[in-house]
């Protein structure tokens, strides 16, 4: 198993130097979030993610989870981890201080959570999702359910999860049938049977707080008749304790393709006890809050798995002996060259290097405009914090989990042989990560939202901020001859990027299916543009840095290097997606349902 080392300085790099985190959390009140402060909880992040999480791994994906009558049980090692985990107070590290939290910034927090998912997917599923459910409850709930279920849930003694799909239906929530009846106490009893639910039953937390769509009777049909409740597994009193059992069982565990250390469960409700949260048949609405949190998470796993990948594939390439290379022997007094000295491997692993590096600056940079939105003062400034997220978010959590998952692949490639034996741990960083893609929303389901409901149905007016940003800095940097390798392509491959969103546009006018055959392509090329953007963002100070003489020679050049890789070598893969933007639907869609034969 790769041994994992957290990504302190690259993380550092992006807080301080590339998004100047201090001025940032000091311009919105953050006072006890100082550089010696943030230095100080990213180190002790790094001893845990690397002595506790990440040993843990391996066992965790050879044992599972076992069920025993609706009981689970989490494998050696998970639960004395989770004891740590809360005892370290990481659960409340971003939560508000009114429910015991220690009111830090959140995007402290999200390069916090992408350690932990490097270092243990499975582990950082169990309180991942406590994170949307507590911002939630912060949004939606009343001050009573508030009190009744946020403290626990911030300090950790509480998970929660995110109960959506049913037998018969996933994406389609209009779809669902558990049921909600009104009880004389003003609470509801629900009924009715969710699939797929991650953490939703185990024996790391005291209780487990489901946040759960269901309909109450006579509600319209369809997603306008939603309504979103909180039920826990353990009765609440007003004043925030467990009590008796609620009508809340785990039917059985899915036996899965990776992540098999994370319990996903059949959760069935039996004349539940919930409390509805929000308005009637406005649970949808709410429930966007918990799967935009949810998105942002899942984009994390992304660039995780990338650098964990890579991590991997780097200390086996330079230790691997294959063959000499073409240039002449690297390695004369040994039988072969260490197979980084290849060039296939070397494409291998800095396309892992970009996208990690590349990835942790984008979800960075998306966990500083949750910062805008959660504490900004500013209405103008949260308004645009605002339009970029919504921008932002599906690119960031289809991209980058695509592109994780392919770095997964190299890493397994770069292994050989190898790479397809499990105690190298390889593969089982492909199998985690393959869920990635299909959590939150598939990344066909983020094209449609991006390109159909975001570009489209705003009529370009929700790009313009993002794009006033990415140009500003092109305009900045235009007459600087050591930024022109990276400001030439960005400012082409836009203009080819505003041309193709205007011609989708009209054809969609006659077809509407242009649009869904276009929004893949269409995702995956504003993904890698927008990636070369803090590509080029990073190279810039990289090259202020060494005009000033920094004594980090070896760490700056080699972002400058990487950078020119990504430009010249992963890039270019836009003007793919482009030829088959411009090429239509047609081809497609041309076949009949019968004409699909085998």
């Amino acid at each position: 198993m790769p041994e994992y080392k957290a990504p302190l300085r690259d993380t550092k790099f992006v807080m301080q130097e590339l998004l100047n985190c201090n001025e940032h959390y000091a311009r919105l009140g953050y006072e006890d979030a100082t550089e010696d402060m943030i230095d100080a909880i990213l180190t002790e992040a790094g001893k845990f993610t690397e002595q506790v999480l990440a040993p843990i791994n391996q066992i965790g994906d050879e044992q599972g989870c076992t069920w025993n009558d609706g009981d689970v049980t989490t494998p050696d090692g998970f639960k004395e981890a989770y004891q740590q985990y809360v005892e370290g107070g990481w659960p409340t590290l971003s939560q508000s201080v009114d429910f015991g939290g220690q009111g830090l910034p959140h995007s402290l927090n999200s390069h916090i959570a992408e350690m932990v998912s490097a270092a243990n997917h499975s582990f950082a599923m169990y309180p991942g999702l406590s994170h949307g459910a507590l911002a939630t409850l912060e949004a939606h709930g009343t001050p009573e359910q508030q009190q009744m279920f946020m403290p626990k849930l911030v300090e950790g003694t509480w998970t929660g999860t995110m109960c959506l799909t049913e037998p018969h239906c996933g994406t389609d929530l209009g779809m669902l049938r558990t049921k909600a009846e009104l009880n004389d106490d003003g609470t509801y009893s629900l009924s009715g049977t969710k699939i797929f639910i991650s953490a939703g039953e185990h024996d790391l937390s005291e209780n487990i707080v489901h946040i759960v769509i269901a309909r109450i009777p006579g509600s319209p049909a369809g997603t306008k008749g939603i309504s979103l409740f909180a039920v826990p597994k353990f009765n609440v009193t007003p004043d925030g304790e467990k009590a008796d059992r609620n009508g809340v069982n785990c039917g059985s565990i899915e036996h899965k393709m990776g992540i098999n250390a994370n319990a996903t469960c059949v959760i069935n409700f039996d004349n539940a006890k919930g409390y509805l949260i929000g308005e009637v048949n406005r649970g949808l609405h709410c429930m966007f809050t918990f799967m935009n949190a949810a998105r942002l998470g899942v984009a994390n796993e992304g660039v995780a798995a990338a650098d964990a990948s890579y991590q991997g594939a780097l200390a086996y390439a330079k230790e691997r002996l294959q063959m000499r290379s073409l240039s002449g022997p690297k390695n004369p007094e040994g039988p072969a060259d260490p197979i980084i000295v290849h060039p296939d491997v070397r494409r291998m692993l800095l396309t892992q290097k970009s996208i990690a590096e590349g990835g942790r600056a984008f979800v960075g940079y998306l966990a500083q405009l949750v910062d805008e939105v959660e504490h900004g003062t500013d209405e103008k400034l949260n308004a645009v914090a605002e339009s970029k997220l919504a921008l932002l978010t599906p690119i960031a959590k289809a991209f980058l989990t695509e592109v994780g998952f392919e770095c997964t692949s190299h890493g397994v490639q770069i292994f050989g042989g190898h790479g397809f034996i499990k105690e190298w741990g390889m593969e089982q960083l492909m199998r985690d990560t393959r869920i990635s893609m299909l959590y939150e929303g598939t990344t066909g389901v983020q094209a449609i939202d991006l390109l159909g409901r975001k570009i489209l149905g705003s009529k370009g007016e929700l790009i313009k901020p993002f794009a006033a940003e990415v140009m500003a800095f092109c305009q900045e940097h235009g007459t600087d001859d050591d930024m022109a390798e990276f400001i030439k392509p960005m400012i082409s491959f836009g203009v080819k990027w505003q041309e193709m969103t205007k011609e989708i546009g009209m054809k969609a006018m006659t077809n509407p299916d242009e649009i869904g055959a276009a929004s893949v392509d269409y995702l995956m090329y504003s993904g890698y543009m927008t990636l070369a953007y803090f590509w080029a963002k990073m190279a810039k100070v990289a090259q202020d840095a060494l005009a000033a003489g920094t004594e980090e020679k070896g760490f700056y050049e080699a972002k400058i290097k990487t950078a020119q890789f990504y430009f010249q070598r992963i890039l270019p893969r836009v003007k793919g997606h482009a030829a088959c933007i411009n090429n239509g639907g047609e081809s497609m869609m041309s076949l009949t349902a019968d004409d699909f034969l085998f």
